[in-house]
């Protein structure tokens, strides 16, 4: 059996991440949440809670429209610096004034007083889905301070890329025309006939270290897999070495400079067909996205993971059918040839 291994990207349902929308999203949720709580509990604090969020939307919209200044004039370009500071500092203002009324309205709650049923429990579940996304607010708060006011480069380790799908990765794969991806990698294998025989979701892994991982999982299922090509961004020397002790044959293509010896395996017959045939992993790509896998609807990391595997299994059934489609036309075909002798 031969196996043809890569990778693509599976975008997550998010909008392009900015600290001033990311708060926003936190803040929407904390005012809806609360409200909805204080709904559930007779209480009116939270009577013109979309009048709140209208408020904060503005101020929002207000530092999003405002745009650095290209003009050449010093005096122009500090005034709009002054004014986009100004806007930011406002925004974040009135969102800390509504996350201390949320506060507030949350420590008035006496849990102790709730009867034990079933509103209880909702009642403790909105309360801890409330403190999560303040907490969110207040690290991009502190962003957002950070970078406008005291013009710091966040650090892209302290970046979230969504408060509601925190597993989302920043990926740039280098594709023409593509230049960043919201989402996270997913690494297949399959074999000569177009089924996918193994894959795995890539949480902040790379191609090079997933390459013994996938063989070896395939191998636990398929022990008849001999041989696996992959692109070069598998590569690595410790791959090298260890798949060549899982399979007879590797088809990895070696980054840099090759010596003698790399050069006879990368020129030999056998490699270049199998590295030409590596491409038809491409089609198997495609059709994963065509039928559900260029987004992830799903939410959460779990729901991801899910997601990928069903529409896997969906593409392998398709796959399936194909191939007996195409077995009952040749016997079609076979006996018409039979019939007419």
């Amino acid at each position: 059996m031969e196996g043809r291994c890569d990778s693509f990207v599976v975008e997550t349902n998010v909008h392009y991440p900015t600290d001033i929308n990311l708060l926003y999203d936190a803040i929407r949720k904390v005012v809806t949440l609360v409200a909805a709580l204080c709904l559930m509990l007779d209480l009116s604090d939270w009577r013109q809670s979309r009048y709140n969020l209208k408020t904060i939307k503005k101020l929002f919209r207000k530092a999003q429209q405002l745009k650095r200044s290209t003009s050449k004039k010093p005096e122009k370009t500090e005034l709009r610096e002054i004014q986009i500071i100004e806007a930011h500092q406002e925004y974040i203002d009135t969102v800390q004034e509504f996350l201390a009324r949320a506060c507030a309205t949350i420590e008035k709650i006496d849990l102790s007083s709730l009867p034990i049923d079933l509103k209880l429990l909702q009642v403790s579940v909105k309360i801890m889905e409330i403190k999560d996304y303040i907490q969110h607010a207040e690290r991009q708060i502190d962003q957002i301070y950070r970078r406008v006011v005291k013009s710091e480069k966040i650090p892209h380790s302290e970046k979230v890329l969504s408060i509601f799908q925190e597993h989302t990765e920043w990926i740039s794969k280098g594709k023409a025309g593509v230049p960043v991806e919201l989402g996270q990698r997913v690494c297949v294998l399959e074999d000569q006939h177009g089924f996918i025989l193994q894959h795995m979701v890539m949480q902040k892994q790379t191609d090079d270290q997933v390459a013994v991982f996938m063989v070896e999982q395939t191998l636990e299922i398929f022990p008849e897999l001999n041989s696996c090509s992959f692109d070069k961004r598998f590569h690595s020397p410790d791959n090298q070495k260890d798949l060549r002790k899982l399979l007879n044959t590797v088809v990895i293509p070696k980054k840099g400079r090759l010596s003698k010896a790399d050069k006879e395996r990368e020129y030999s017959e056998d490699f270049i067909n199998k590295r030409h045939q590596h491409s038809a992993i491409e089609s198997a790509i495609n059709a994963l996205e065509v039928h559900g896998l260029d987004m992830c609807p799903d939410h959460g990391i779990v729901g991801f993971e899910r997601y990928v595997s069903m529409v896997v299994l969906a593409r392998n059934i398709q796959q399936l059918g194909v191939k007996l489609r195409q077995i009952e036309f040749k016997k079609q075909r076979k006996k018409k040839h039979q019939e007419a002798a």
